[in-house]
């Protein structure tokens, strides 16, 4: 019987934490030995058209949120992780909600990592409500990194 795999998940969302989060996640996968590192781009139909039971248009020729959240995650895997991370890195793009996608995910992880505020709500804020949620109720170890400060 083979071991499982040793599975650090990260969330990116395009977000300067979310970057941050998955250069820490990168460094301590190669630190530990983790055999990979999942990053998690996570989409959903934008709220109001549910709302609107079905009166609105459908979205515009082009606004696919799968796809975006596609790009956006390959464009940071690519941009943080460079083209030969010292471990694989995997791709996964799932419905959301945010926080419950990457709960289901970090199932049986070694960790889960995500960035301090992604890119929704009050900046003000130190945690944003996808860490804070799954701070509360992950089934594995979580860390939770802030982006470098803007100097002004």
């Amino acid at each position: 019987m083979a071991a499982p795999q040793r599975r650090i998940v990260v969330g990116v969302d395009g977000s300067r934490a979310s970057a941050t989060a998955l250069r820490w996640a990168l460094d301590q996968a190669a630190a530990t030995g983790a055999d990979v590192v999942e990053t998690v781009g996570v989409w959903e139909v934008p709220g109001y058209y549910a709302l609107a039971g079905g009166m609105l248009p459908p979205p515009p020729e082009g606004l696919e949120p799968d796809r975006l959240a596609a790009k956006v995650l390959a464009e940071t895997v690519a941009r943080e992780a460079g083209d030969r991370p010292a471990v694989p890195v995997t791709q996964l793009v799932l419905p959301g909600p945010a926080a419950a996608a990457l709960l289901r995910q970090a199932e049986g992880a070694e960790l889960l990592v995500v960035g301090s505020r992604g890119l929704g709500g009050f900046a003000g804020v130190l945690l944003g409500s996808v860490s804070r949620h799954v701070v509360e109720h992950a089934p594995c170890p979580v860390v939770v990194v802030r982006a470098p400060q803007d100097p002004a």
